[in-house]
């Protein structure tokens, strides 16, 4: 396998899947192809976590938005672990492929003022597969091969919930006082969010996807999927991303305080 093919070959139902949801590779908050080829101006999101550059993501937020702290806080979690999560899940949901996605591994920077951070991956970021794919074979050394379904969701949650998720959680909120529950359901609602917009493009049932992802984070009472005007699955949250208290009032599809 050639060495550019052979370090893109995790990652590729994941890119594919990204491209089938948003028909293009540009997108806004993550490095184009997930991976980050040069790091200078990068830093990993342990600088977050750690407090080095929290500051600057929750003032970015605050600029974008004009809420009150807490509600911008909010709403940058909302956009942080969306784009963090995607490629986990759409890696999941495509092909039980799943980027571990621990702080050391995800780099950041604030360079494009389009958008309030941009996400990438460092090259070698470590991807846990099932002994049945091809990549268990390829004797690649970011390639991490786990017994099953459950090892895989295991490893899914520790690296991106335990790892990275809950340690920026606890970080936030030593600058701004906002709830955990209220956090961890605009990750629910991402999650399920993501889904259904790639629905198109994924294997098997959209809905036990979700339930099943949930289920491996314990986030399952922070959503309920509801019926659309089609009958089509729709995500109804159980706690509020606050974007209603901002100076520019948003009540998002799905909101519980509608």
């Amino acid at each position: 396998m050639p060495r550019q093919q052979a370090a893109t070959a995790p990652l590729a139902p994941i890119t594919a899947a990204l491209r089938a949801m948003f028909g293009t590779d540009d997108l806004p908050g993550l490095a184009r192809g997930l991976l980050v080829d040069d790091e200078f101006g990068w830093t990993p999101a342990t600088t977050l976590i750690d407090g080095s550059r929290l500051p600057e993501l929750l003032r970015g937020a605050a600029v974008r938005w004009g809420g009150t702290p807490h509600a911008c806080a909010a709403l940058a979690w909302k956009s942080y672990s969306y784009w963090a999560a995607l490629p986990v899940v759409l890696g999941w949901a495509s092909a039980r492929r799943v980027p571990l996605l621990h702080p050391t591994d995800l780099l950041i920077h604030f360079e494009d003022h389009r958008q309030l951070l941009t996400m990438g991956l460092r090259r070698g970021t470590t991807v846990a597969v099932l002994p049945n794919d091809p990549l268990a074979l390829a004797g690649l050394p970011e390639v991490r091969v786990v017994a099953d379904e459950a090892e895989l969701l295991a490893a899914l949650r520790g690296s991106l919930l335990d790892a990275h998720l809950a340690p920026l959680i606890t970080a936030i909120q030593s600058e701004v006082r906002v709830g955990t529950r209220t956090l961890l359901g605009s990750v629910a609602s991402g999650i399920a969010h993501g889904i259904l917009r790639a629905a198109d493009g994924l294997p098997g049932s959209t809905v036990q996807s979700i339930d099943t992802l949930l289920g491996a984070l314990d986030l399952t009472d922070l959503i309920e999927l509801v019926p659309g005007p089609a009958g089509e699955p729709t995500v109804q949250r159980r706690t509020c991303c606050l974007a209603f208290t901002l100076p520019r009032p948003k009540v998002c599809q799905g909101c519980c305080v509608r």
